[in-house]
């Protein structure tokens, strides 16, 4: 059981890792072109690798938080 705040330190480093990545890797849009004055907007849908990363990201992000309440509680 002494092992188990260890592991949890070591889960939540990893999956800090993986919310990071899987947030640079969705698209943005147009950047800084609407700080300049472009404003279009435009309604896309996320389909494929798009739509996997973007769900992906949201479990990561939860195991994440129950990770970090895990290691509050032990």
């Amino acid at each position: 059981m002494s092992n188990l705040p260890k592991i949890l330190n070591y889960a939540q480093i990893v999956l800090a890792v993986l919310v990071i990545t899987g947030v640079a890797l969705q698209q943005r849009g147009n950047g800084l072109s609407s700080a300049f004055g472009g404003s279009s907007m435009e309604y896309s849908t996320k389909r494929g690798l798009e739509k996997w990363v973007f769900y992906a990201t949201i479990v990561v992000a939860i195991l994440w938080l129950v990770t970090a309440v895990a290691r509050l509680v032990l």
